[in-house]
């Protein structure tokens, strides 16, 4: 969700006055997501490499976190909130507050929305290999009696903030800027990406409708060739 910033210093606004209206946009992507039917969003809200900004700036970023999310927003939308992310680089405050969502929305079915808070891909894959390391040192294993097969690619994302969920099917970068900055980087191996000059704050419904259009029009060929893809799906239009 990239451009908050910008949007406002163009307009003459504070920074602060950016990610106020980046909150509202967020607010309308979940319930149009909603309404397409998807099951999974994430949302890039706060990254590692953030906590670097001035004070004054995280300070209000993490003021929205407390004033913003509220149970409202998932409660109209039937919606289940997640968090992924360094929990314990956060106040203690906003951390409870996070974990108090996770629990009052673990029962709404229609979308799994997921906010990255103090994460970054770097951070999450040296954690998940640092628990598999914690697991096989607890179970009284040593690296000389597990098999180099037991460590699989599923093992793996079984230990990444986002084993609850599938890959992403696409991934969508506002702002203008061309590069995946520390997100989900084993997740996306084979999404389709959309980069779009459009600041957040003006990511509107038809902004994310011409994303997922975009992504319509391709084809996932998952390392086969085009031919192979077609046939495949030729076979599975004849079966329905």
């Amino acid at each position: 969700m990239d451009g908050n910033g910008r949007w406002a210093t163009e307009r003459g606004k504070p920074r602060s006055a950016g990610h106020i209206a980046g909150v509202e946009t967020a607010k309308d992507v979940i319930a149009n997501c909603v309404r397409l039917g998807v099951k999974y969003l994430t949302l890039y809200a706060f990254s590692t490499e953030n906590w670097n900004r001035p004070a004054d700036e995280v300070a209000t970023l993490m003021g929205l976190i407390l004033t913003e999310l509220k149970d409202e927003l998932f409660v109209k939308n039937n919606v289940r909130m997640r968090w992924i992310g360094d929990r314990s680089r956060l106040p203690q405050q906003v951390r409870k507050h996070l974990e108090d969502m996770e629990e009052e929305t673990s029962g709404f079915t229609a979308m799994t929305v997921s906010f990255a808070i103090s994460y970054s891909s770097r951070w999450e894959i040296t954690k998940a290999m640092r628990d598999i390391l914690w697991e096989i040192k607890n179970t009284n294993l040593t690296f000389n009696t597990v098999d180099d097969n037991d460590i699989t690619e599923e093992t793996i994302s079984q230990h990444l903030e986002t084993y609850f969920m599938p890959d992403p099917d696409l991934l969508i970068r506002t702002g203008g800027e061309l590069r995946i900055s520390n997100y989900l980087l084993w997740q996306i191996a084979y999404s389709e990406l959309y980069f779009t000059n459009t600041y957040w704050p003006e990511f509107e419904e038809k902004e994310l409708h011409k994303a997922i259009a975009d992504y319509q029009q391709r084809q996932r060929r998952f390392g086969k060739t085009e031919e192979q893809v077609e046939t495949e799906n030729n076979t599975a239009h004849e079966k329905q």
